[in-house]
């Protein structure tokens, strides 16, 4: 008798959830796009900008580009007058490298140079002994060189 109840039970549930899923159940639907067209004006724009950051960048020698190599520190004090000094030596003495000063309080740092190799840091660092006593050689992101100085040819 349990067994005949639990068929009917089950039978009933059964067609209670086929007919609730075919009234209430979903209907194939469609997506509608709704879209701003100042989106689009702001990609394009986007766009642009970016491309013409890139180009600049390019031009700028900052590519985006992270280049590890070796920077000689020729100064290093608390002194401000004395490190302008220092680098205005070394923009005298090598015009066509970059110096860069940095600060981190009470100390200035004045590190020259953007060298691929260790060995042309060395270079620099013997021309440099006579006129600067403390030279150290740092391994440090440094910039790309510039664009127009390596050509390759496709």
């Amino acid at each position: 008798m349990q067994c005949k109840l639990d068929l009917k039970f089950n039978l009933y549930l059964g067609a209670l959830m086929l007919t609730s899923n075919l009234i209430f159940g979903q209907t194939q639907g469609s997506v509608i796009e709704v879209k701003n067209p100042a989106i689009d004006s702001l990609i394009t724009r986007r766009i642009a900008l970016n491309k013409a950051l890139i180009n600049t960048t390019l031009n700028n020698k900052s590519t985006g580009v992270l280049l590890y190599g070796y920077r000689v520190q020729v100064y290093f004090g608390t002194d401000r007058k004395a490190a302008y000094k220092a680098q205005a030596k070394i923009k005298s003495l090598f015009p066509d490298l970059e110096t860069y000063i940095s600060y981190n309080q009470p100390n200035y740092r004045i590190k020259v140079g953007d060298f691929r190799t260790r060995l042309e840091a060395a270079k620099l660092v013997s021309q440099l002994r006579t006129s600067f006593p403390t030279l150290f050689i740092f391994n440090e992101q440094i910039n790309p060189p510039k664009t127009e100085d390596y050509h390759v040819d496709r």
